[in-house]
């Protein structure tokens, strides 16, 4: 976890379980925005206005056309128009992407998949849309902290975890997560603790994906209630079940 300026060559961008850093040129303005309700009236001094619905999108994914088998981004991509997407895109602090580092996620609807030429080259464009509705939380915040940057682990976690928040918070949250690669089952989890030693984290009450099949590409949100209470320290677990090594990455988003 560092703290500063940073650049957009340390921005990685993970859809569906597919690292898509390689062949992303750039990625959109990671939209959250409300859209303003006019509550003027007529003893008013100035217009007031009242957040109404909420807009959380990626925007759009530039990259390079690549239809490698299986991960390549032509491969990935041109199927999805028109089904939901769960993305983590993850900010580096002028370095890869590390624990407690900024994160944006979002479980969007695919809107469009094109194909063009750009100066000789060929590129493709993945718009994304708003949150979908088949998969609605009560949460309208898209910026959390990674608690576990993208690799591999082969056992539980005794380390410390990060301070996203400063201090603990009673209004819930949720985790996303991203599974690469692995060879069995395993459960991830997200854990909180008042202080940052191991002994201190316990499991986050239903802040898990349950038992999984890591042996091929796993991804989603998970939401827990909107009034249950996170020690300010948070910090990423797994349990394996039949695997003995699970490439994944795992971020958490508190609510507001």
């Amino acid at each position: 976890m560092a703290t500063g300026q940073t650049v957009k060559k340390w921005t990685r961008v993970y859809v569906n379980g597919y690292d898509m850093s390689g062949y992303t040129r750039s990625i959109g303005e990671l939209q959250w925005e409300f859209d303003e309700a006019e509550l003027t009236t007529l003893s008013d001094g100035v217009k007031g206005y009242m957040a109404n619905q909420g807009n959380v999108s990626v925007g759009a994914l530039n990259g390079v056309m690549d239809d490698t088998a299986v991960s390549g981004l032509h491969t990935v991509a041109a199927g999805l128009p028109g089904t939901p997407a769960t993305v983590m895109v993850a900010q580096g602090i002028r370095a890869e992407p590390a624990n407690g580092d900024p994160m944006f996620t979002g479980y969007c609807e695919i809107k469009n998949y094109k194909a063009e030429e750009d100066g000789g080259a060929a590129v493709v464009t993945m718009e994304f849309d708003q949150f979908s509705t088949t998969g609605l939380i009560n949460y309208a915040r898209p910026w959390g902290f990674i608690a576990h940057a993208k690799g591999a682990e082969t056992a539980a976690n005794t380390a410390v975890g990060i301070d996203d928040n400063g201090a603990a918070s009673a209004l819930g949250g949720y985790m996303v997560y991203q599974v690469f690669a692995g060879d069995g089952t395993a459960t991830l989890k997200i854990q909180d603790a008042a202080t940052n030693t191991n002994p201190s984290f316990a499991d986050l009450s239903g802040c898990t994906t349950g038992s999984i099949d890591c042996s091929s590409v796993k991804h989603g949100l998970v939401a827990i209630g909107v009034t249950a209470t996170v020690r300010q320290y948070i910090r990423w677990q797994i349990v394996l079940g039949t695997a003995t090594t699970v490439t994944f990455a795992l971020g958490f988003v508190r609510g507001q």
